[in-house]
């Protein structure tokens, strides 16, 4: 059984100011996705999907000589669903768990990724996804869990409760699917919300209606929760590697 996982790295990242891919973006003299294909390869990743949409050339060219590498085309930015829609032909056929990340995500850490993959051999949900918790969530999908604490659905900000405000436990968009269930979710989902996009976020939700088991995992370091959505959350991201690294 090959693990694999898909990377997203098809965004142009429009508050970035360049004509550069977002993921392209140098962090510390490598590109941010650099970073992320050797923590997958690292932690025994054997198949990387990257999911690659604007200059899409350059991406490729930047990933050429990883031979553990391929390419799925976005060529449409219609929602992080409809990129991992576009690696339905890579992944049929495919059994076992595919882990999904985001390539703008250069803090991403090898134990996170084998805690995950660990904890998804042993307990084999449709899908486990990779939480942390955050002192300041703001802006980010909370985790809602059950009275028991089980894993009950992820709200975004804009449609939370005041309650649901208050939880401090963040998706970060780091995820474990059963490869036939995440193709089995994809198939479900809808762009029936105000972007007409595709949310990946609205998989797990899709499952657990379905009955199938879905656990969330607060195993990411504080460190991944820095993401990198301007030049100014790069050079954040720059000096916390510069403090690991020291």
């Amino acid at each position: 059984m090959t693990k694999q996982a898909i990377v997203l790295a098809g965004g142009k990242g429009t508050r970035m100011k360049s004509d550069l891919p977002k993921v392209l973006f140098e962090a510390c003299g490598r590109p941010m996705i650099s970073y992320v294909v050797d923590v997958l390869e690292r932690a025994g990743i054997e198949r990387i999907i990257v999911v690659v949409g604007y200059r899409a050339d350059l991406v490729r060219q930047t990933l050429a000589d990883r031979p553990n590498v391929i390419f799925a085309e976005q060529t449409e930015q219609l929602g992080t669903g409809h990129a991992v829609m576009m690696c339905r032909d890579a992944l049929q056929g495919q059994t076992g768990p595919v882990l999904i990340v985001t390539g703008d995500s250069p803090l991403i850490q090898q134990s996170s990724v084998e805690k995950l993959l660990t904890d998804f051999s042993a307990s084999q949900p449709a899908c486990l996804l990779g939480t942390l918790h955050k002192e300041d969530p703001t802006g980010l999908g909370r985790i809602v869990r059950d009275a028991n604490g089980d894993f009950e659905g992820i709200v975004e900000e804009k449609d939370a409760t005041d309650a649901q405000r208050a939880i401090t436990e963040v998706n970060m968009s780091t995820y474990v699917f059963d490869t036939v269930e995440l193709l089995n979710a994809l198939d479900q989902l809808t762009d029936d919300n105000r972007q007409r996009e595709y949310y990946l976020t609205d998989c797990p939700g899709i499952l657990k209606r379905q009955g199938k088991e879905v656990r969330a995992l607060a195993v990411l370091e504080p460190c991944e929760s820095l993401s990198v959505n301007t030049l100014d959350d790069l050079r954040i991201v720059e000096d916390e590697m510069r403090k690991l690294q020291s």
